[in-house]
């Protein structure tokens, strides 16, 4: 049986999917906020669930060693830009991308617990909202900042300034009933990316026009990563489902 992997297309998941294919795994491109919904359908075996997502699913899902993808204190590509101080956003509407998944959760408990206010309410981009949340491949092209919004924060570092642990975006998870050997096989493959992968992402890297980014800025980027769950990240991930409870009790 094919295992059917969900496939982030974002320049910082890159690396766990460098010898897949070649392995006769069967990729599929996901956007975040599709990830947990084609797990929950049966349509994918395993992937990088949004961490908001993975708790609702560890009935069915079960993480894959440690595999995820975190940063120590940067993202780069989790930004919020804002007409206004993050401190002053009271009653403001927010920009939200459809693909966002753990992001949006992260911005209200910085918002929420961090700062001590609510916004006005969360809005799609075309709305022109106060500030706009921007995320994945999309926050690389724009990390300079956008014209009008003179306020840029990398919610990774706002994280980190407030809690001194890094934050995890999301964990490789797959079916709890999945075979045995298919579980080797995907964990394997998993291990080969962290090794290969990211040092071709190191050494090899061209540019990308499409994100604006030289070898240099990508190679600066990843070294951002952390693609294994250590003491921290746990300490991290446990500490950001309290805070969800804190903020919403029965959204978990």
């Amino acid at each position: 049986m094919t295992i059917k992997v969900a496939r982030v297309p974002y320049l910082s998941y890159e690396p766990f999917y460098f010898d897949m294919e070649r392995r006769g795994l069967q990729l599929f491109d996901l956007l975040p906020n599709q990830v947990a919904e084609a797990a929950e359908s049966g349509h994918i075996d395993a992937g990088p669930i949004p961490l908001v997502d993975s708790f609702r699913l560890e009935d069915k899902f079960q993480p894959v060693a440690g595999f995820c993808v975190s940063v120590s204190s940067r993202a780069g590509s989790s930004l919020l830009c804002s007409h206004h101080p993050i401190q002053d956003l009271k009653g403001a509407t927010i920009g939200i991308p459809a693909e966002a998944a753990t992001s949006p959760h992260l911005l209200q408990v910085l918002l929420n617990l961090k700062y001590k206010i609510s916004p006005g309410a969360f809005v799609t981009a075309q709305e022109s909202p106060d500030a706009l949340l921007l995320t994945g491949d999309p926050a690389l092209r724009r990390r300079r900042g956008i014209r009008g919004y003179p306020h840029t924060y990398d919610l990774g570092e706002e994280w980190n300034q407030w809690t001194g642990l890094p934050f995890v975006f999301s964990r490789w998870m797959a079916r709890k009933d999945m075979d045995q050997e298919e579980a080797a096989l995907l964990e394997d493959t998993l291990y080969v990316g962290l090794e290969d992968g990211v040092d071709g992402l190191y050494h090899l890297s061209e540019p990308r026009p499409k994100l604006l980014m030289l070898a240099k800025d990508i190679m600066e980027y990843i070294q951002g990563f952390r693609y294994f769950i250590g003491y921290s990240e746990q300490k991290a991930i446990d500490r950001f489902r309290e805070y969800l409870k804190q903020i919403n009790p029965e959204g978990l």
